[in-house]
């Protein structure tokens, strides 16, 4: 009787191409997963139709329908614990979460930013890290993978993996370069978990059985 996959769910809120990237590690088996749902707080967030079809459950829980930020995370708590996964993955999900939601998945919340933290928390990252390249400030730019805390995007970071910025850049420039990146770095760091090597004790990651004293970065070739 085969052993059953780690299983994972995935919230966004646009377009996917992280999404896209797991599925496509999953189902080539170098990501050891099971998608149990894709959630969207946007009905029409283009994310869902590549988890249609991939033949992955959708699920929308549309946050304009709450009147609150809490009533709209235990909404979508219930719709996460009724697919009992074992981790939940914030692929472009664009929604402050409440602590207590935060709580209820402690060490079991993934996130993906797209700079190097704690450079650039929140949004723009790409327009403001070119900005600090030309003050001289930065000379690379990334994305990071972090566990999920109350701090907005400052979670305990996981691994890194960086691009240099050029001089021609634009914020779209960039942007696609970084996104490159990600699509390398998220299914990477999802598999360390499914595979019982990372875990967040504390407020500090352990990877390996080792504490981490900096994130990992991730070469190029990965």
């Amino acid at each position: 009787m085969p052993i059953p996959k780690f299983s994972i769910v995935i919230l966004i809120s646009g377009s996917g191409s992280n999404l896209q990237a797991i599925i496509d590690a999953a189902e080539k088996n170098t990501l050891p997963v099971e998608i149990c749902a894709v959630i969207s707080n946007r009905p029409d967030a283009k994310g869902l139709q590549r988890a249609a079809r991939a033949g992955l459950r959708t699920e929308v829980v549309d946050h304009t329908q709450f009147n609150s930020r809490e009533d709209f995370d235990a909404s979508l708590q219930q719709c996460i614990d009724n697919v009992e996964p074992q981790l939940v993955v914030l692929a472009g999900f664009m929604r402050l979460l409440t602590d207590n939601f935060v709580d209820h998945y402690s060490g079991h919340m993934l996130n993906i930013h797209p700079s190097l933290l704690p450079n650039f928390k929140g949004l723009n990252t790409h327009a403001r890290a070119l900005a600090a390249f030309k003050e001289g400030s930065v000379t690379e730019h990334g994305a990071s993978v972090h566990f999920v805390t109350a701090q907005l995007d400052g979670g305990p970071v996981i691994a890194q993996a960086s691009v240099a910025i050029a001089a021609d850049d634009t914020p779209d420039i960039l942007a696609t370069r970084v996104l490159g990146r990600e699509h390398q770095l998220y299914p990477q760091i999802i598999g360390w978990f499914a595979e019982g090597r990372l875990r967040l004790q504390g407020n500090q990651v352990w990877l390996d059985e080792k504490a981490l004293t900096s994130p990992v970065v991730l070469s190029a070739n990965c």
